[in-house]
């Protein structure tokens, strides 16, 4: 008895988390959403992308929940600036725009994970806590959605190492083939 009222006395390691969301009110319900389990702490609050880079260079949260859609600085710049100055730092877009050109932006630019606001609001900590283990965290449909990407490009590069590989060893007779042969030599591209 003792022993368990010791444990449950320990504090809890808080995750440490800034919003970035331009909606208060959204803001508000998200802050009390991902806080109700009690190991995640809303350290700051942004309402643009501006103060969101400059809270988190103060505050250096170890994760960032940030909306793309925000005044004065759109929340994918924002991710940008922040983890080109911080790095260690861990960016969770949440966002209303499933858009592929603002998800791979968001890849690009290093964010840990992206959750669609409409279907992953519950997910939200599961996923602040993904991220902070080194984790990526994508929504279902993102998921889906990279998973059939990643298919495409693994059958292009198996399409691509087989046309290389046969353009390398066969001696076929073409006028791109010779000419590449003479500039560059005969070499095995396949590997």
């Amino acid at each position: 008895m003792k022993r368990q009222g010791l444990i449950a006395a320990l504090p809890i390691k808080q995750i440490t988390v800034l919003l970035a969301e331009d909606h208060a009110g959204f803001r508000k319900s998200l802050k009390l959403l991902i806080e109700s389990d009690g190991d995640i702490e809303v350290i700051g609050e942004a309402k643009n992308g501006c103060e969101a880079v400059r809270l988190s260079m103060g505050l250096r949260p170890e994760a960032i929940i940030m909306d793309i859609a925000m005044p004065f600085l759109n929340g994918l710049e924002a991710t940008r600036q922040i983890l080109k100055a911080f790095p260690a730092a861990k960016v969770l877009i949440l966002s209303a725009h499933p858009d592929p050109e603002y998800l791979q932006q968001a890849v690009i630019f290093g964010a840990s994970g992206y959750l669609i606001k409409q279907s992953s609001t519950p997910a939200l900590a599961e996923a602040v806590r993904e991220v902070v283990k080194g984790n990526a965290y994508f929504c279902t449909s993102i998921s889906k959605r990279l998973r059939n990407q990643c298919q495409k490009l693994f059958l292009k590069g198996n399409l691509l190492k087989r046309r290389t590989a046969h353009l390398a060893l066969s001696d076929e007779a073409s006028p791109h083939h010779e000419a590449f042969k003479e500039k560059y030599g005969r070499f095995n591209l396949s590997r």
